[in-house]
């Protein structure tokens, strides 16, 4: 007979979302410890992206970095019970939102969204805070591999208003059918899916593989593209979700592989106060120019 384990996953991330904020942060800082040592194999990409992207930096400098980085990765994910199974009350005091006013003015304006969210640790306490603002939006899914954890993770980032999870081998096809109902997107730009469109533009210096969705989709649909930057305070388990105002002028005249490297410079510039804050784990430069070597 096989193992329920939806019962037990519930459970625990329930209590995560109901336990004393102490609480969560210490279950965060034990977890940040375990996790490089356990998933040494994440522990490289991390160092091996930070070596990449930061070679100005000292190996203890990019250690210490890559220390910062797991303790806020093992934080979100505990906090994951927050988003998915706290209160909104308590939600709307932990993940402060900012700027929500550029979402509303465009909205007034009748104007096609386009949420610009890089892969920031707090991406998910983001689009739980901006699914309790908006009051109808979409975003991609990755459908989960168990079957248990898919159904608790769809529910979680579904459970506040109208949220249409688009299947990611729908892709931004999905995406485009609600966006061209004036349905707010939450899209996330800086993965690596390969060479099929996407083009080689530089992030922090390096050649990555980026998909042109977000050019093409703004030139399109006449677009804004609005960027959401989100970040957490791992001392006091706060977040900040910062909503700025729509790219200026984007994409304008320059073609989708130049405004795309644009919107890489947005990244970096978001990214460099704080550089632990992004999400270094995946493989962002899985995919190499040919007859280049691979980094990993």
């Amino acid at each position: 007979m096989a193992f329920d384990k939806k019962p037990l996953l519930r459970a625990v991330f329930s209590y995560f979302g109901r336990c004393p904020t102490a609480t969560r942060l210490r279950w965060g800082r034990i977890l940040g410890w375990l996790t490089p040592r356990l998933l040494k194999s994440r522990a490289h990409i991390v160092r091996v992206n930070l070596a990449r992207c930061f070679p100005e930096l000292s190996d203890a400098q990019r250690e210490a970095l890559a220390r910062r980085h797991f303790r806020l990765l093992a934080q979100s994910f505990i906090d994951r019970g927050l988003c998915w199974f706290g209160t909104p009350e308590r939600i709307l005091s932990t993940v402060e939102l900012q700027g929500e006013q550029h979402l509303q003015a465009l909205l007034g304006q009748g104007r096609r969204i386009l949420m610009f969210a890089p892969h920031f640790i707090a991406l998910d306490a983001a689009a739980t805070r901006l699914t309790l603002f908006l009051k109808e939006s979409a975003t991609l899914y990755t459908r989960q591999s168990d079957a248990d954890v898919d159904e608790i993770v769809r529910l979680g980032r579904g459970r506040f208003n109208q949220v249409h999870l688009v299947s990611r081998h729908d892709g931004v096809r999905g995406l485009i059918r609600h966006l061209r109902k004036g349905i707010p997107v939450y899209y996330l730009p800086d993965m690596d899916f390969g060479r099929q469109g996407s083009a080689f533009v530089p992030f922090f210096g390096v050649p990555a593989a980026t998909l042109l969705s977000a050019a093409q989709i703004a030139a399109a649909w006449d677009a804004a593209v609005v960027p959401v930057i989100s970040r957490l305070d791992p001392d006091t388990g706060r977040y900040q979700v910062i909503v700025g105002p729509p790219v200026d002028d984007f994409p304008g005249d320059d073609t989708p592989e130049a405004a795309t490297a644009r919107l890489n410079r947005l990244i970096e510039n978001e990214v460099r106060p704080d550089p632990a804050q992004y999400y270094w784990v995946h493989r962002r430069f899985k995919t190499r120019p040919e007859g280049e070597a691979g980094f990993y």
